[in-house]
């Protein structure tokens, strides 16, 4: 989201890339896979360059559903080696990423007892949709017992349970009331996957003096000099020579294979919707649990609280990676339809969204399989050209797995590069997550010792996890005031410049911060931002504006905010 009318100072990283022009691996796409295999390989030593055309956890990785889970529905498609991975991977999460990764107690409401017995088989078979049935309670007891078995991790969450329509509507009163049975289980949610992202890239940063990250750094080609690189803010273009290139570009990987010379069709992503809902009264009926069932056309759908918003989510369309990725108005009335479904008596409308958003999965191409049964699974494809280096390509991939995943890939890359593996990242604490205090009184206790048990205190600690000491010491050294309440202060702002690599207010606005997701991110808040960070980078007049205008058009134009205020601020 640069200026086009603005010619910005090379970045000193930017120019060290450049000027050393050798490196060992590039990684092209820095969503959570990519940064995830980044971390791993600096943790090894080697000599890594991140790069990403647009921000950090900007693409898929920001898009989706906030969920940790093994996937239970993955059962039916018969990935059992994913399942297991993934409810292993769930469960280590929640032990070194506390501060992002929580228990998410979820309930399946069911209106019948043996609907899809015989229909069930058939998809398994198969991996067709055909006509939607629903799942009653006799295959879904069965689902839910073979999925506890793969979550024997030492009591990280609870069994599932059961429950008739009398209970239930006890302790789900606005539920439907022709629900016949609920069915409870526990998985996990990540509160903040950007910050999550960042997390790991930061510690891959740290891991090793030749690792290097670099956000709007675009891929434009590879030849027997190395792999061309432009600078999407300078314009400026240069080489770097590198043994292995990896593209975990997400979706995108085929075009980039095609942008370094090579035809692919790996890729078949479908698209993927949320809203996100200022509603008290929804939020209330929740009770604090994700409400997770199939909508009448066999889809999978979720309702649930987050933020003090409700999330909602979420569609399964084709998707062609060359045209952005719009929640468009169909797709919000099919929210409004499935929340009517499973609780009929509260009236939602669209005033009440204040977020909507839209991504595409990095599913592998899938010809005529149904999108809800294409594989979730990764895989890890390699060309070798004589003359160039070996080309790694990612083909999948979910957030849950990120690091099994980010292992494997590096294992491939070490293998190439005739080097062994020095440690392993199993268990190893992200970020924040370092000695994060596991009890409610601990927790109140640490913000007493390190940051304060106040407001702005409570905001620091829900961003940074433990990291909000180091940041509040900074915040303390010099006047810092407010920028849009206790939510972003000017030191904050200048610490997330030297410590985030924040370019743009939109970095601020949709990743580094939550005002963008809980429908906090107006045309005063941008603007106090743009204003805030403009003597940190260098901003003259003209470039304030571009900021402005530039978030507040993404804000309109992928995620359907348009207040008045913002357009009268684009009006002047």
């Amino acid at each position: 989201m640069s200026a086009t009318n603005i010619t910005p100072i090379e970045r000193e990283s930017v120019r060290a890339a450049r000027e050393s022009a050798r490196t060992s691996v590039v990684i092209i796409g820095a969503g959570i896979n990519g940064i995830s295999a980044f971390r791993d390989l600096a943790m090894q030593g080697i000599d890594v360059l991140l790069i990403e055309r647009d921000d950090f956890a900007s693409g898929a990785t920001a898009a989706s559903s906030h969920m940790i889970h093994g996937g239970i529905r993955y059962l039916e498609n018969g990935e059992f080696r994913l399942v297991k991975e993934s409810v292993q991977e769930r469960n280590g999460l929640l032990k070194i990423a506390p501060h992002y990764v929580k228990p998410l107690e979820t309930t399946i409401p069911i209106y019948s007892t043996f609907s899809g017995i015989f229909a069930a088989p058939l998809r398994f078979l198969t991996h067709k949709q055909g006509k939607p049935q629903e799942r009653g309670a006799f295959l879904i007891k069965i689902g839910l017992t073979l999925y506890d078995t793969f979550s024997r991790d030492g009591g990280n969450v609870p069994r599932h349970r059961f429950h008739g329509r009398k209970k239930s509507l006890q302790q789900l009163p606005k539920l439907d009331h022709d629900i016949k049975y609920t069915a409870t289980y526990y998985d996990a949610s990540v509160h903040d996957p950007e910050r999550l992202a960042l997390d790991v890239l930061r510690d891959g940063d740290a891991a090793h003096s030749g690792a290097h990250a670099l956000n709007y750094v675009e891929a434009i080609g590879l030849d027997d000099e190395g792999v061309l690189l432009r600078d999407r803010e300078t314009g400026n273009e240069f080489h770097v020579a590198a043994d292995v290139v990896v593209n975990a570009s997400g979706p995108w990987t085929d075009l980039t294979n095609e942008a370094l010379g090579t035809d692919t069709a790996f890729m078949g992503g479908t698209k993927g919707s949320h809203i996100v809902l200022d509603h008290p009264e929804l939020l209330d009926a929740t009770a604090g649990r994700e409400i997770f069932f199939e909508h009448s056309d066999g889809r999978i759908v979720l309702i649930y609280p987050l933020k003090g918003r409700v999330l909602v989510g979420t569609t399964d369309l084709e998707a062609d990676p060359r045209e952005p990725a719009r929640c468009t108005e169909e797709e919000v009335q099919y929210f409004f339809d499935l929340i009517r479904h499973v609780f009929p008596t509260i009236e939602v409308d669209r005033s009440q969204i204040v977020y909507r958003y839209s991504g595409i999965r990095p599913l592998p191409h899938h010809d005529e399989t149904a999108p809800g049964f294409v594989s979730r699974d990764y895989r890890i494809e390699r060309r070798k050209d004589a003359g160039l280096p070996a080309v790694f390509s990612l083909v999948g991939g979910k957030w849950t797995t990120f690091r099994a995943l980010g292992e494997t890939l590096a294992d491939q890359v070490l293998a190439e590069l005739g080097r062994q593996r020095l440690v392993s990242t199993v268990g190893v604490r992200i970020g924040g997550g370092n000695a994060y205090p596991r009890t409610a009184r601990r927790r109140i206790e640490w913000l007493r010792e390190n940051v304060g048990d106040t407001q702005r205190g409570r905001v620091l600690f829900t961003r940074y996890g433990t990291r909000a000491a180091d940041v509040a010491a900074f915040l303390a050294e010099a006047d810092d005031a407010a920028v849009v309440g206790d939510a972003l202060s000017t030191r904050e702002l200048l610490w997330m410049v030297e410590n985030e690599f924040v370019r743009h207010v939109s970095d601020v606005v949709f990743r580094r911060t939550d005002l963008a997701f809980t429908g906090d991110a107006d045309a005063a808040a941008i603007t106090a931002i743009a204003e805030a960070l403009a003597p940190v980078l260098g901003w003259n007049a003209e470039r304030i504006s571009a900021e402005i205008d530039g978030a507040l058009t993404v804000l309109a134009e992928a995620h359907g905010v348009d207040s008045d205020e913002s357009k009268s601020h684009a009006a002047g």
